[in-house]
């Protein structure tokens, strides 16, 4: 039963060390910040777009 146990808690820290190598190995600060962060415009209204645009 001890055994049974022991390999759980190794696969999953074997799982989180995947996850974690895989979200942020090679990134010196994490996350990359996106480009649109600072103003959100939400999908379908371009910027700067009046109603009477027909593009």
């Amino acid at each position: 039963m001890r055994g049974l146990l022991l390999e759980a808690l190794l696969a999953l820290v074997i799982l989180l060390l995947i996850v974690w190598w895989t979200m942020f190995s090679g990134r010196p600060r994490g996350e990359v910040p996106r480009a649109d962060d600072e103003e959100h415009v939400p999908e379908g209204n371009p910027p700067n777009a009046s109603p009477t645009d027909k593009t």
